[in-house]
């Protein structure tokens, strides 16, 4: 059995997951589906919501969990109300030793459409892609393109490791044993999706850090 991720896109009112596994050659899909707590009040809710997770958890056993980052809109009680599902999602992971990593959209939407401004319908198309079947534009179908992700991250990562052994050379050129001369005459390697959703992401961890 391949890597097996737990993508969530929280809601403050609707929370999309979508569980995917590696096999040789892709991904497949495993389960998806939404929550919608009943409660209305907020504690409640909440409560809700991370009994929810602990249910996935203990009947799917994910290797990893991956959460789509919040986006900071101009709306501040919106994204209150998203900061705490996402505190109370964060909460049951840790509780049970789990990581999660968090991936902005952009870099969601790069690995799966190939476009980190691909709307919600061209997400869906990329998710059918790379898994088959039907998926509709929808919060399930975001958790999943959040998984889908995590997953070609993981692999180009493993990749990488496996090809520059001690420390050699990673992404074209970035420190290896060649030299800067050998390495300013080296073609540039060309941009694919993977690269682009790391090399976002990468940009968010830097601009979180400074601020």
């Amino acid at each position: 059995m391949g890597l097996r991720v737990l993508g969530i896109d929280p809601g403050s009112h609707v929370t999309g997951w979508g569980l995917v596994e590696a096999v040789a050659g892709g991904a497949r899909q495993v389960a998806s589906g939404v929550s919608m707590p009943r409660a209305r009040a907020g504690a409640r809710r909440l409560g809700e919501l991370a009994d929810f997770l602990d249910r996935l958890l203990d009947e799917w056993r994910p290797d990893a969990v991956a959460m789509e980052r919040a986006f900071m809109g101009r709306n501040a009680m919106s994204a209150l109300k998203l900061g705490e599902v996402r505190g109370a999602l964060l909460a049951v992971a840790g509780r049970r030793g789990i990581d999660v990593v968090d991936y902005p959209p952009a870099s969601v939407k790069v690995a799966v459409a190939g476009n980190g401004r691909a709307e919600k319908a061209a997400v869906a198309v990329g998710v059918r892609h790379m898994l088959g079947g039907r998926h509709e534009a929808g919060d399930s179908t975001d958790a999943l393109a959040v998984a889908l992700c995590h997953l070609l991250h993981a692999r180009h990562e493993r990749r990488l490791a496996a090809g520059s052994p001690g420390g050699g050379t990673v992404v074209a050129g970035r420190r290896g044993r060649r030299g800067p001369r050998a390495l300013a005459a080296a073609p540039p390697v060309a941009e694919t999706p993977v690269r682009a959703a790391l090399r976002l992401r990468a940009r968010s961890v830097r601009r979180t850090r400074l601020a």
